[in-house]
């Protein structure tokens, strides 16, 4: 099997967990909440052993944090399902649109002693896919309509997060946080952007940008 066809099997199957927990919602979304976020915490115990218990505070609460915000989008809401989607369409979106952009397209590199293989034609496609797909979600939903000037930052802020996580394991000197995930690694390489989108969400929620 290819690495891409691996890498899509994976996807999705990842993509129909998240949707069925989410439609599900009550203890299976908290469940499968809790066990992302314990994953993401052990993985990061892994990569930064021997650096400190700062550090070790530093991952409890970047596993804890974006947890607590996808509850708090799903449960705090009145449009909480179709919020949550939201997030996700806008994280799967920067993924897969950056992934196939940079691919297709290549370039200059976008930070290539962090992440060598990372375009800035990755971060325009991802950004593109998001603000495309992301902006369509909610205009059929007739979600706030916030939600289509707040995807095209939450898409950057979300390649960030993917950058800082690849520089950790730059400076950890791992290619993977883990290897759970077939084609994708571990859950820290799968949920980085999505640590980012969500807890920007729930602060947007908070701040009252979104109800």
């Amino acid at each position: 099997m290819s690495e891409l066809a691996q890498r899509t099997m994976i996807g999705v199957l990842l993509i129909g967990i998240a949707l069925a927990a989410a439609v599900l919602d009550g203890y299976f979304f908290a469940g499968l909440v809790a066990i992302a976020a314990c994953a993401m915490f052990y993985e990061w115990r892994r990569i930064v052993a021997g650096w400190g218990f700062g550090w070790q505070i530093a991952g409890f609460v970047y596993a804890l944090l974006p947890a607590i915000a996808l509850l708090w989008v799903r449960d705090r809401s009145p449009i909480g399902l179709e919020l949550l989607l939201w997030v996700f369409v806008i994280t799967w979106s920067v993924d897969i649109g950056a992934y196939f952009a940079g691919r297709a397209i290549g370039g200059p590199k976008l930070a290539p002693a962090i992440s060598p293989n990372k375009t800035w034609a990755g971060l325009l496609g991802g950004t593109l896919a998001a603000m495309v797909l992301g902006g369509l979600w909610a205009t059929l939903l007739e979600l706030p309509m916030i939600l289509l000037w707040l995807a095209a930052p939450f898409a950057v802020a979300a390649q960030l997060g993917d950058l800082f996580e690849s520089w950790l394991k730059r400076r950890a000197g791992v290619k993977d946080s883990g290897t759970w995930l077939p084609g994708h690694g571990g859950a820290l390489d799968r949920l980085d952007g999505l640590v980012v989108v969500a807890t920007l969400t729930a602060g947007a929620m908070i701040a009252g940008l979104i109800p």
